[in-house]
C-alpha cells in the first residue's frame, strides 16, 4: 500500500489528471462541432422522409386558403415520384434551413433546466421529484415557445404546395424563410406564428418534464451505486 501510495506515484496521478484536463478543454469544441454535426447530417438525412410524411397526412384534408395545391399521391413511392417530377429534386429538402435552426432546441432547452436547477438548488440541498419535473416542463415550454415560429415555417415548406402569386410559383425553401414569417404576421398578426402552439405544449412539455425526472432518478441511482457522492450544488 506505502508503493502505491508514494510520492512518486501521486505526482504521475496529478500530472496524468492535468494532462486529461488540459486535453479536454483544448479539443472540447470539436466535441461540441462534432455533436452538432451529427445533428445537421441527421436533419439532411431525414427531411425527405419528413416531407413525404406531411404531404401524406395532410393529403385530402380541407384548405380554407386557395392559394394552398391539393395533393393526390398513392402512396410513399408515388410521392417520391410526384415531388421529384413536378417540383425537383431539392423539394424533398424544403424546410430544411427552419430544420438546422431547431437543431437549437434542444440546447435551449438544457440551458434554461440547468439554470433553475442551480438557482433552486441555492435555496435547498436536494431537489425533490415535483422541483425536477417542473423546472424540466419550464424549460422546454421556454424552448417550444422560441422556436415555435420556425416550426410553423418548417410546416409549411414541408408541406410546399403553397403558390407565390401572381406568380402562382410554388414555394421553394431556403430564400422564402423570412416571407413566409412575413405573410403570416401580416394576415394574422404575431399569434399567427403561434397558432397551434397549445398542442406542442401539451404534447412536448409533459414529455420532456418526465424525462428530465428520469434522467435526475437515474443519474441519482448510478452514482448511490458506484458509491460517488453527487455534489448537490454547482
Amino acid at each position: 500500500m506505502a508503493s502505491v501510495l508514494s510520492y512518486e506515484n501521486l505526482v504521475h496521478a496529478v500530472a496524468g489528471a492535468v494532462g486529461s484536463m488540459t486535453a479536454m478543454t483544448v479539443f472540447f469544441p470539436l466535441d461540441t462541432a462534432r455533436l452538432r454535426l451529427q445533428g445537421v447530417v441527421n436533419v439532411l438525412l431525414t427531411t425527405p422522409l419528413w416531407v413525404v410524411n406531411t404531404r401524406l397526412k395532410l393529403q385530402g384534408a380541407k384548405f380554407r386558403n386557395e392559394d394552398i395545391v391539393p395533393t393526390n399521391y398513392s402512396g410513399i413511392i408515388d410521392a417520391f415520384h410526384q415531388i421529384i417530377r413536378d417540383e425537383g429534386i431539392s423539394a424533398l429538402w424544403n424546410g430544411t434551413f427552419p430544420s438546422l435552426l431547431l437543431v437549437f432546441n434542444p440546447a435551449i432547452q438544457f440551458m434554461f433546466y440547468e439554470g433553475l436547477k442551480r438557482q433552486l438548488l441555492k435555496k435547498r440541498m436536494k431537489l425533490s421529484s415535483l422541483d425536477v419535473f417542473v423546472i424540466g416542463a419550464i424549460a422546454k415550454a421556454i424552448a417550444t415557445t422560441v422556436t415555435y415560429p420556425m416550426q410553423t415555417v418548417q410546416s409549411i415548406l414541408r408541406f410546399g404546395r403553397h403558390r407565390l402569386n401572381p406568380e402562382n410559383r410554388t414555394l421553394g425553401s431556403l430564400r422564402n424563410v423570412l416571407y413566409l414569417l412575413h405573410q403570416r404576421v401580416r394576415r394574422f398578426g404575431i399569434m399567427g406564428l403561434y397558432k397551434g402552439l397549445e398542442a406542442k405544449l401539451l404534447q412536448t412539455v409533459l414529455t420532456a418534464a418526465l424525462m428530465f425526472l428520469v434522467y435526475e432518478k437515474l443519474t441519482a441511482t448510478t452514482f448511490m451505486v458506484m458509491g460517488l457522492k453527487r455534489a448537490s450544488k454547482h
